[in-house]
């Protein structure tokens, strides 16, 4: 670090010049693992690139449409393109699809019929589908409600799938078996494509008429596949998370084979309607350029979570993952086992936000999650995962989950300022 640098730091943001010595010592010892993360960068890069040359990505798709929104070339144009860069038969890019978890209702509703049967054979989903599902109680309009049963196995100890209950949980009622790739709420690894195209490939080989949805939020952009690449028949995700690139504005994704993106369509509109119509409203050109941009932010924000994982563990703290294990996601965990060190942190990664610093994010009752959640996300798009933030259900062993980051010197100061809040708090000691 530049003394000139390391001076402002100390005089403008009070950080202790011991926390930025420990942060240059582990920056030297991270070297290695920001190399993989530019090789995965480039690549992504150029192929994002060469989708948008094939289609003929010209300044008249980024025009403004209204009302029904035919003849929308530009919205006909970026679903070509992500079927492109997923490597898949067809894509659904949507603004009104609000967040990642109405993308996987799309999926969801739009594929189950009453009598069918979802399999999550990841364990229990990510918090905002379990009213979905149904899971707890018979929530109104759930897939329960709908007569859909639910069933789930549980992965091993080590984190990989249990392939015998998943053989003998699979019967002639299941439809489709859902995969969650990043860790959610939980403490475990991420699945690696690998890990999944092991899993799809296990299911197919029972019953190839099996729908294999992955939940791919925070996924995309941080190996060289995609899980469409790997087997998946229908993928789903966010773009106020990697894809978007910290441009989108809002909106989701639907990606894979053709009837079942059309089956998501036809739930986000109407059956026989499908994509055919949806006024974009001016939301295209962010929407194309926050997918060109994405492959550097996602590599910004894993460089981000890498130090994160890095300089948690020297203060002694649990991480997950570690510092130089493959990442799959871009979420980092970080076990406090306490509240108010939690609490402590969120605040901490709050004061460096560019928007509401000055906020104190506390816990509250946030709608689709059965736990208090605190969330400290300062971002120029309200909720957007992909610009730094972190978020956690108050509840035992008191987990903080850190992601994204718009540039890396963004996630490191906020990662500075949090360990300053800890260290003014005595939770730690440097």
């Amino acid at each position: 670090m530049h003394y000139i640098t390391r001076n402002y730091l100390i005089d403008l943001f009070d950080i202790d010049e011991k926390i930025i010595k420990l942060a240059e010592k582990c920056e030297e010892e991270i070297k290695e693992q920001f190399t993989f993360i530019d090789e995965i960068r480039e690549y992504n890069q150029y192929k994002v690139l060469r989708s948008m040359q094939k289609n003929k990505l010209s300044d008249i798709h980024f025009n403004f449409s209204t009302g029904y929104g035919y003849g929308d070339i530009g919205r006909e144009t970026l679903d070509k393109v992500y079927a492109d860069v997923f490597n898949c038969e067809d894509a659904l890019v949507r603004p009104n699809i609000v967040s990642g978890t109405h993308a996987l209702s799309l999926c969801l509703y739009g594929v189950l019929r009453p009598g069918d049967e979802i399999l999550a054979i990841t364990g229990k989903p990510y918090d905002t589908l379990e009213n979905i599902i149904g899971i707890n109680d018979n929530t109104q309009g759930s897939l329960r409600d709908y007569n859909i049963t639910y069933r789930q196995v549980d992965l091993l100890e080590d984190g990989s799938f249990d392939f015998e209950e998943i053989r003998n949980s699979i019967n002639e009622k299941t439809r489709m078996v859902l995969i969650q790739r990043s860790k959610g709420y939980e403490w475990r690894n991420s699945l690696s494509l690998k890990k999944i195209k092991e899993a799809i490939e296990f299911v197919k080989n029972i019953n190839n008429d099996i729908c294999c949805m992955v939940d791919n939020c925070y996924g995309e952009f941080v190996d060289f596949y995609e899980p469409t690449d790997v087997g998946a028949d229908i993928a789903a995700g966010s773009l106020i998370k990697n894809p978007g690139g910290s441009i989108a504005p809002t909106g989701g994704y639907v990606v894979g084979k053709k009837k079942y993106v059309e089956m998501a369509a036809d739930r986000l509109i109407a059956p026989g309607i499908g994509k055919d119509t949806g006024a974009t409203l001016g939301t295209n050109r962010l929407i194309f350029q926050g997918l060109f941009l994405a492959p550097h932010i996602v590599s910004e924000a894993i460089k981000g979570a890498v130090f994160c994982s890095k300089i948690f563990s020297c203060l002694g703290f649990d991480v997950n993952p570690s510092f130089d294990s493959l990442r799959s996601d871009i979420i980092q965990a970080i076990k406090f086992n306490d509240s108010h060190a939690l609490i402590t942190f969120c605040k901490g990664i709050q004061s460096g936000s560019p928007v509401d610093s000055f906020v104190s994010p506390e816990p509250w009752d946030m709608p689709g999650y059965n736990d208090r959640v605190i969330m400290a996300a300062g971002a120029f798009v309200q909720g957007a995962s992909i610009e730094l933030s972190a978020d956690a259900p108050i509840r035992p062993p008191y987990i903080a989950y850190l992601q994204g980051g718009i540039t890396y010197d963004h996630v490191k100061i906020g990662i500075l300022l949090a360990i300053k809040e800890l260290l003014k708090e005595r939770i730690i000691k440097i």
